[in-house]
């Protein structure tokens, strides 16, 4: 009995296998030239130094976006680095200078001194649905251009970055990662960068997450016009709290959970608008508050400058505020 018969493999199934790998197969002759291995290198803490470490080293992963040099990656394989050096993959070791830090949105912008480079295509990642193909590349453990593949697992997921801000529209995948693969492509089966690989959820198998390239096509084109991203702010301490039965009913509400003011800083887009320290918001913009991850993703998501509408309630009375976030003080 051959070994076809053996497995039981049905007529066609090996030419669909074929079509797999020839598939991932053209995705990585496509991208791979364009994925670089990612070596930093900082100073070492004082403590460190006394114990004979002058240097901490690390690894991450970044594809060229543009053949001028232009390189995309993670903000945290980056950030605080004093040295940064690309590995091509055909050999050269190159400089690499940051052009800019986004750790909102966990990503980076280097360029390398360099023209004529090949680069990867940037997709829509608008258009995927959960199940389709995805293949990431990079440098995980510093094992150069590393290939996995498998599926978006998940669309719309919420990741909170190091900075405590939730980063929304995050793609999920069953594409292994590792350590070093971070800043390296998410690819579709056009060969297209669809997301920015970003983290993995630790002790469990078969969950990592991907910055949207949408996410990342309006970053890196703030970055490399401007050095860095405006962002909203309103200029309130808050927490989320649970409404009383009552008072959810009489205003309408969907939930009981809302978001109640404990502090206005001065001089903010809060209190030029007169929010109160107690103020309970329960919608800003189109969309409902019913945590302060709610809050929080209204205004990260808002133009700076432009009119932000709160529903508040005050003591028993419902108001309309319009607030007019500024520029995130951090970011400017």
């Amino acid at each position: 009995m051959s070994s076809v018969q053996e497995l039981d493999i049905q007529p066609g199934e090996t030419e669909a296998l074929d079509a797999y790998s020839r598939t991932v197969i053209a995705v990585v002759e496509r991208v791979g030239p364009a994925v670089v291995s990612l070596g930093t290198a900082r100073r070492a803490p004082a403590q460190l130094q006394r114990r004979g470490f002058s240097e901490l080293r690390g690894l991450g992963s970044g594809v060229i976006i543009t053949p001028d040099g232009y390189v995309l990656t993670n903000s945290h394989a980056v950030r605080a680095a004093d040295r940064i050096e690309a590995r091509l993959q055909d050999g050269r070791v190159l400089p690499a200078q940051v052009v800019g830090d986004d750790p909102y949105s966990d990503l980076a912008v280097l360029r390398l001194p360099e023209s004529n480079l090949p680069a990867a295509e940037l997709g829509d990642s608008s258009r995927l649905r959960v199940g389709q193909l995805v293949v990431a590349v990079g440098n995980p453990l510093g094992f150069q251009a590393t290939v996995t593949a498998g599926v978006v697992s998940a669309l719309g997921r919420t990741l909170r970055a190091e900075t405590g801000r939730l980063i929304d529209n995050v793609i999920q995948t069953d594409a292994a990662l590792n350590p070093g693969n971070s800043g390296g492509p998410l690819v579709d089966s056009a060969s297209r960068v669809i997301g920015i690989n970003t983290a993995v959820v630790a002790g469990s198998q078969g969950i990592c997450f991907a910055i949207p390239v949408n996410t990342a096509k309006w970053v890196a084109s703030q970055l490399i016009h401007d050095g860095r991203v405006r962002r909203a702010y309103l200029g309130v301490s808050a927490q989320t709290v649970t409404l009383p039965r009552q008072l959810a009913l009489v205003h309408r509400l969907d939930s009981p959970a809302a978001v109640r003011v404990t502090e206005v800083q001065p001089e903010t887009a809060a209190a030029h608008a007169g929010l109160r320290v107690g103020d309970i918001i329960v919608q800003a913009g189109d969309r409902a508050v019913r945590s302060l991850d709610d809050l929080l993703l209204a205004i990260g998501g808002h133009p700076v400058g432009a009119p932000l509408r709160l529903r508040v309630i005050r003591g028993e009375d419902s108001l309309t505020i319009d607030t007019y976030p500024r520029d995130l003080p951090d970011a400017a």
